[in-house]
């Protein structure tokens, strides 16, 4: 999609989840979409299951036919197969130079100037854990799709 569909889509991504949600349950449909995100490229359907061929054919007709959408902008997509975790260990709890706990934002700003990162799509936020409390050692936990194209 290109960003003006994108917007679009965004600015009503709330009604389009109800009305994704409610289209899937009315052909029995075992999925529900959790919520949508996007980037300056594309959006992101986040469902509580791994979608099957009927279920990305539903989901990719509603698209196709929600209002405002440019159909001729529309571009080749991808779904996610299906969900795994990284865990992090060993990094600080503590920000140098702060007593504030470091924060998911934070991690998630880290991992996506590492190269390793480039085609990671997050499932949800970062989890950190502090693994004692008197010691400034944490655990981040990152829920993964496995994109494939």
């Amino acid at each position: 999609m290109n960003s003006e569909n994108i917007k679009k889509f965004m600015n009503e991504s709330s009604s389009h989840v109800s009305n994704l949600n409610r289209t899937l349950k009315n052909i029995k449909l075992e999925i529900i979409i959790n919520f949508v995100k996007s980037d300056s490229m594309s959006i992101t359907i986040i469902t509580n299951k791994v979608a099957s061929a009927s279920d990305l054919q539903t989901i990719e007709n509603y698209i196709k036919t929600a209002n405002h959408i440019d159909l001729t902008r529309v571009e080749v997509y991808c779904f996610p197969q299906s969900k795994f975790y990284l865990k992090i260990i060993g990094i600080f709890y503590y920000q140098e130079n702060s007593s504030s706990p470091i924060m998911s934002n934070v991690v998630e700003d880290i991992i996506k100037q590492n190269n390793i990162f480039n085609n990671i799509v997050l499932a949800s936020k970062s989890y950190v854990i502090k693994v004692f409390p008197k010691l400034n050692i944490a655990i981040v936990r990152l829920d993964i799709w496995d994109v494939q194209s």
